[in-house]
């Protein structure tokens, strides 16, 4: 069983860096969680390495400017590391392997946002019949039903169009509540016959990152804070972390039974449970 705990202050001496969630953990889709930002500050004042560690189809910059503007203070985190940064940097170097034949992309964002492609050489189209290629960076499951998405990528899925999910969450949070995720689009593309590569917690090439900027420091010594079991919670223990869940965000209606009920379904049991991220 997790060992609750009422602070990160009660395990702070127990590890040197902290892998920290962004959606669910520090903000939802309205704003930042209170005690959150101080939180955050209190860990970086105490010596430790802060990497901010988010399953966002958007690139680190865009992301770690965002936090910065909801009132977050940047210099409490070492480096907001995305999936969508490390989507962005395998796609680099594909595509310098491949520099005389442009990709034709179909890019899947949110509120017409291009950073998951700027920058690198990718023709954009607007449809799974012209794709060679599909970045699936976000969700509008608030704006579109899923059906929208079946009939775009229908036409890329008998064509064996490789997609690339670059944000695994299933569930998003809004401002009205929750919706579907890019991860429950790259589902139904696998379910009409696609093929989808992963990028994002659990899966290991963001932990693989995170670790080669933080050499240097034990497994043991390194603790991931999250709100998804499957993601966060999971993630780490393929990892080979320590782990604290937050019980906001996703879980924030969920009893502990069906948090029990979580942890068997996905193998993955937290070391912590914390009732939010505050100091």
């Amino acid at each position: 069983m997790p060992e609750t705990i009422a602070g990160m202050s009660a395990i702070a001496d127990r590890f040197d860096a902290f892998l920290v969630d962004q959606f669910g953990v520090l903000r939802d889709g309205r704003g930042p969680y209170p005690g959150a930002a101080a939180a955050l500050s209190a860990l970086k004042q105490a010596g430790k390495t802060v990497i901010i560690l988010s399953n966002s189809g958007k690139r680190s910059a865009e992301n770690s400017k965002r936090l910065a503007k909801l009132g977050f203070d940047a210099a409490s985190w070492d480096w907001f590391l995305t999936s969508g940064e490390v989507a962005w940097r395998m796609l680099a170097r594909e595509s310098e392997a491949q520099a005389d034949r442009p990709t034709a992309c179909l890019l899947i964002s949110r509120d017409g946002d291009t950073s998951p492609i700027d920058g690198l050489p990718l023709r954009r189209v607007d449809s799974g019949a012209d794709a060679d290629v599909i970045l699936l960076a976000a969700s509008e499951g608030d704006v579109y039903p899923l059906d929208h998405y079946r009939m775009l990528l229908e036409p890329a899925a008998r064509r064996g169009i490789p997609c690339l999910c670059t944000n695994p969450d299933k569930v998003m949070l809004t401002r009205e509540g929750t919706a579907f995720g890019a991860g429950r689009i790259a589902e139904l593309y696998q379910e009409i016959g696609g093929d989808v590569r992963w990028i994002g917690k659990p899966f290991p090439d963001i932990y693989a990152t995170a670790r080669e900027f933080i050499t240097g420091i034990d497994a043991s010594r390194i603790c991931c804070v999250g709100d998804s079991i499957e993601h966060d919670i999971g993630g780490a223990r393929e990892a080979g972390l320590s782990s604290v869940l937050v019980t906001t965000g996703i879980l924030a209606q969920a009893s502990a039974e069906e948090r029990q009920a979580l942890f068997a379904e996905h193998g993955a049991v937290p070391d912590f449970l914390l009732p939010a991220f505050i100091w």
